[in-house]
């Protein structure tokens, strides 16, 4: 059944959650917040010095929901491409779920610096996964919003290609990396618009195929798509607290992580929200439903420029698919976990993974 768009919460069980219909032009660009400084001591054990560039924030319409974007480099893609030296490269992350793009800023920056800062590195959020500023709602244009189920896994999928026609010269050429479900939508992607000139795919613990029957999927498919609404009302609730009591709330509940990023702290409060869980979840629970076998055409078509990286010890991706997608594609890059490295490596290993992606894709890279 096509999903009715929903304006409170708790009315129906067939849809996304959104919240403040208004009537803004879409795709209409709001600027919030560039940045704010993201020093070298943010990262617990991290040992990055203390002259880190500052990351832009923005949040757009993109098919009239609200987009988070995290920026290094320029901002502006088409003015750049206008200037006597325009950047040739962009290296775009595409994230899991939920769809958090602060949850990479650690990532992002290790890509950014390891190349001297000459290529942009940006990542896009997932359609009503982030807190927009109080200048914007979370829905721009209903209508769209409902018809293309934007906050569905289709509809975040076109999101992307509508974000890339609409903000990415299309001479640019790509490198994607994705993360999860980020995997499953750059595949998607590289599908749908087998004109993108895409340098290089890095599929960081790829969940691109059957994910309900994983051993997480089946402990989160009756939550997701049969009993996610109970989880609205204690969120609700913990959305009224402070923000300090927030932080301090992510805090407790991530004690255990010891190596901790603790710039992933205030993306992570951020999704208290009633809005984020709900389109997260409804994603999530198509996820469960849609992500069925992998698309071995697709794979074929595009092996020269895929990197799969599983992790050894998850639940989300075990690590027979890994042994699978080898057995199938033997002159893959295809890669498993030495490093006990976890499915949200974002909580501790986003300066490793970003250093070992760098040499991924190092060689696409010379001479751009």
């Amino acid at each position: 059944m096509r999903s009715r768009v929903q304006i409170s919460v708790l009315k129906t069980k067939k849809t996304p959650v959104f919240t403040g219909f208004t009537s803004r032009k879409h795709l209409k660009s709001r600027s919030a917040a560039a940045g704010g400084s993201d020093p070298g001591g943010g990262m617990g054990g991290s040992g990055f010095d203390g002259g880190r560039e500052e990351a832009a924030v923005e949040f757009i319409y993109c098919k009239g929901v609200a987009t988070e974007l995290l920026k290094y480099g320029p901002r502006d893609l088409h003015a750049a491409a206008e200037t006597p030296d325009p950047p040739r490269v962009l290296i775009l992350v595409i994230p899991g779920n939920p769809g958090v793009v602060g949850f990479y800023k650690t990532f992002m920056w290790t890509l950014y610096q390891a190349f001297n800062r000459r290529y942009p590195v940006w990542s896009v959020g997932h359609a009503g996964h982030c807190v927009p500023p109080d200048t914007m709602d979370m829905v721009e244009d209903a209508c769209l919003a409902e018809a293309e189920d934007v906050c569905g896994l289709n509809g975040q999928i076109q999101h992307k290609l509508a974000f890339l026609s609409e903000h990415v010269p299309r001479d640019t050429h790509l490198v994607l990396i994705g993360h999860s479900i980020g995997c499953y939508i750059i595949l998607e992607t590289m599908r749908r618009d087998p004109k993108l000139k895409v340098l290089k795919s890095v599929l960081l613990f790829p969940t691109i195929e059957r994910m309900a029957v994983t051993p997480q999927g089946k402990v989160m498919t009756p939550l997701l798509c049969n009993l996610r609404y109970t989880a609205y009302l204690p969120v609700f609730l913990l959305s009224l607290l402070p923000e300090r009591l927030k932080t301090s709330l992510v805090h407790l509940v991530l004690k255990s992580v010891k190596h901790l990023d603790t710039l992933i702290v205030p993306p992570t409060a951020s999704l208290i929200n009633v809005d984020c869980v709900g389109n997260a979840m409804y994603m999530g629970s198509q996820e469960m439903r849609l992500v069925l076998e992998r698309d071995n055409s697709t794979i074929r078509h595009n092996l020269h420029k895929l990197v799969f990286y599983y992790g050894a010890t998850d639940h989300w991706c075990p690590v027979q698919y890994y042994y699978d997608l080898r057995r199938d594609f033997p002159d893959g890059d295809i890669r498993l976990c030495e490093r006990g490295h976890r499915h949200a490596f974002v909580l501790d290993a986003g300066q490793e993974m970003g250093e070992m992606t760098t040499e991924w894709i190092r060689e696409e890279l010379r001479g751009l």
